[in-house]
């Protein structure tokens, strides 16, 4: 049956302006890092992107090495794009970066020229795009002046390869770096993705002020750690989440019986606000505007439609917010 989008799409999502540009990105983005690879359903991730992009989610966040294997994310992505959204191409925002290993050799990996814009090649031929709405360097490299790396984002957007460019896991000083390079170059960062929920608050100490001080958005990766701020936790770890097989980010030894802890008051928080609490958690990030949009991951169509409706409440009382610090900080 031919795809037809939900006419009703634009009505309930939240959209936000990415730092000081024209970018606008809905509050809910989906990244496709776990169960869009080739050794996952393909029917199972066609169900969720439709689902998603009928909620309102226009942004699809991708990497050159999702998978498993690398660079079947992509692969898969490019095959619905051909034969679901094809006539919804304008009406999406898609990414993809590059940083992390990629193929074998000096040159397959980190921020050099030569890989950044070789590795953009390569997903734009998986994806079967002239271009990507925004391609991030997905993370600093320690020996490749940060000038060529920053240069190598300025000719991708000058080349037509991107229409934006921003940057992933840079430190607040790098970030600043960055941001004055590209604007003295004529191409500023337009975001930063980082790693952000309520137990990983880096970006609080010096990055967010970096951000805000010169008009860079960002969006927000992990915001439930992998898990820990769902229900899968309450009650420890379940056989088969990915904790118990030590097959994703999350090790089982990370959750502790004080973490568990901390999840089950910060839920009892969250059924008070009538919220379930991945629900809470991606309100908690996206609260006070500060993140322009928190990419969320699925496993099935159930859990984007629950993560979409943590817009209904994105308001929190300071009482609230006392009382998730106190947990968080103990």
């Amino acid at each position: 049956m031919v795809y037809q989008a939900d006419d009703n799409r634009y009505k309930t999502m939240k959209y936000n302006r990415t730092g000081r540009s024209g970018l606008l990105l809905p509050a809910i983005s989906l990244g496709l890092w776990h169960n869009f690879g080739g050794v996952d359903t393909y029917e199972n991730g066609r169900a969720m992107l439709r689902r998603a992009f009928d909620l309102g989610i226009t942004h699809f966040d991708l990497a050159n090495n999702y998978g498993p294997p690398a660079g079947s994310a992509e692969e898969m992505f490019g095959q619905m794009l051909k034969t679901d959204f094809a006539p919804y191409r304008d009406e999406m925002i898609i990414s993809s970066k590059a940083g992390y290993y990629m193929w074998p050799g000096p040159y397959g990996e980190w921020g050099s020229r030569k890989y950044l814009i070789a590795s953009l090649d390569q997903s734009l031929k998986r994806m079967g795009l002239d271009y990507v709405d925004i391609f991030y360097s997905h993370r600093p490299d320690p020996n490749t002046p940060l000038e060529e790396t920053m240069g190598a984002l300025d000719t991708i957007v000058r080349q037509g390869k991107a229409l934006y460019v921003g940057i992933s896991s840079y430190s607040a000083e790098q970030t600043a770096e960055a941001i004055e390079i590209m604007n003295r170059l004529g191409t500023p960062l337009v975001i930063h993705q980082p790693n952000y929920s309520m137990f990983n608050r880096w970006i609080e100490d010096g990055l967010q002020n970096v951000l805000e001080d010169n008009g860079v958005g960002s969006i927000a990766f992990c915001p439930l750690a992998q898990g820990l701020l769902t229900n899968k936790y309450l009650n420890g770890v379940p056989e088969e989440s990915r904790a118990a097989k030590s097959t994703g980010a999350l090790q089982e030894n990370q959750v502790t019986a004080e973490v568990v802890g901390k999840v089950q008051k910060l839920n009892a928080i969250a059924a008070e606000r009538g919220q379930s609490l991945a629900q809470m958690a991606l309100a908690w990030v996206l609260r006070g505007e500060k993140v322009t949009s928190a990419l969320i991951g699925a496993s099935k169509v159930s859990q984007i439609e629950e993560n979409v409706k943590a817009l209904d409440n994105l308001h929190f009382t300071d009482e609230e917010l006392m009382l998730i610090e106190n947990i968080l900080n103990k």
